[in-house]
């Protein structure tokens, strides 16, 4: 699936964009019943013609009544287009919340900067946290356009001086540079902030 946001899916696989909203499914299957005001009377008229003739549906949010008209077979239609929307969201619930997407979200921007900040990681949580980041290298950096790795620490370390346009070659690259770190004791409180600025410095990233 592509890296976009979840206000991008829904315009994009919304129930909206497929017509299949309640009030959308509600105007194919029927019409509403009106109560409109009559200039010429000069007071409000129902359109009594339907009662008892349709069954009828009212919606709790507004308090509209609907005489409902479609034939079983169009009611069938629209129970299958929403069984498949339910199960296309069941998807992407899946996606978003499997992999590395559930540690860092999706990725979106096109040119990023991860900052390791490994704290006091035990040595076995060292192993974890590198393991999610080569992770999200192979799963969501590849689908971008730049990138670039630096570790917080004393002496501040790169992968590479700048962000660098992704390739096989330099995910490869990134990965096999995580997996030489060596383990050491937590940075000073201040190796942190400088490595934000370092990341942010790089005129490639927008934010």
């Amino acid at each position: 699936q592509p890296l976009i946001s979840s206000a991008k899916w829904l315009q994009l696989h919304g129930l909206k964009r497929n017509k299949l909203s309640l009030s959308q499914i509600l105007s194919q299957i029927g019409f509403q019943h009106r109560k409109d005001y009559v200039t010429t009377l000069g007071k409000l008229v129902a359109s009594r013609y339907a009662d008892g003739l349709f069954r009828q549906y009212e919606r709790a949010q507004d308090g509209s009544v609907y005489n409902l008209t479609a034939k079983k077979e169009l009611i069938l239609h629209f129970v299958d287009c929403l069984m498949g929307a339910i199960e296309l969201y069941k998807q992407r619930m899946e996606w978003l919340t499997s992999e590395s997407r559930q540690i860092f979200g999706v990725i979106q921007e096109r040119c990023i900067v991860i900052v390791l900040d490994f704290g006091t990681a035990a040595p076995y949580e060292f192993d974890v946290c590198r393991d999610a980041l080569s992770m999200v290298l192979v799963e969501q950096v590849t689908q971008i356009a730049k990138f670039n790795l630096i570790r917080a620490a004393q002496d501040l370390m790169k992968w590479q001086q700048k962000s660098t346009p992704v390739s096989k070659h330099t995910v490869k690259s990134a990965v096999l540079w995580l997996w030489k770190l060596h383990h050491m004791t937590a940075a000073s409180h201040s190796s942190s902030a400088e490595a934000l600025l370092e990341a942010m410095s790089d005129e490639a990233v927008s934010s």
